[in-house]
């Protein structure tokens, strides 16, 4: 199994754009998400949505059987950043994560993840 690659800001950081940044290992939305969801468990608990950019993430299921839930999966051309993804627990809230690209190089991933510290992400990403 890979390691996840998830970097969330502090809870109760305030509101922000985005709350964290996850760089996937593919662009297998099927394989990448169950690990993703259980790393955001504890504050966002029973993600039942997500929405993806259609542009980042072609292909794949619209929805994902997990053992304690089904996720629905929307694609959207209309996305506040197509280099994000937004999961929604509802109840709970949404959590939007910049996702720095799958084939991006060490140096380029580890710059965006370290980037949702700072207010680098103010300038626009693209995703690759």
């Amino acid at each position: 199994m890979t390691a996840l690659r998830l970097n969330l800001l502090p809870a109760g950081a305030g509101p922000h754009r985005l709350d964290g940044a996850w760089w996937p290992h593919s662009h297998d939305l099927a394989r990448e998400l169950p690990a993703l969801l259980a790393a955001l468990d504890d504050r966002w608990p029973d993600i039942t949505r997500i929405t993806v950019s259609r542009s980042l993430w072609r292909t794949g299921p619209r929805r994902l059987r997990l053992p304690d839930r089904i996720l629905h999966i929307n694609r959207s051309d209309v996305i506040h950043n197509p280099s994000a993804v937004c999961l929604l627990s509802y109840g709970v809230g949404r959590c939007d994560l910049l996702v720095v690209p799958p084939g991006a190089s060490p140096t380029e991933g580890e710059r965006l993840m370290s980037a949702i510290a700072g207010d680098d992400l103010a300038a626009p990403v693209v995703a690759g």
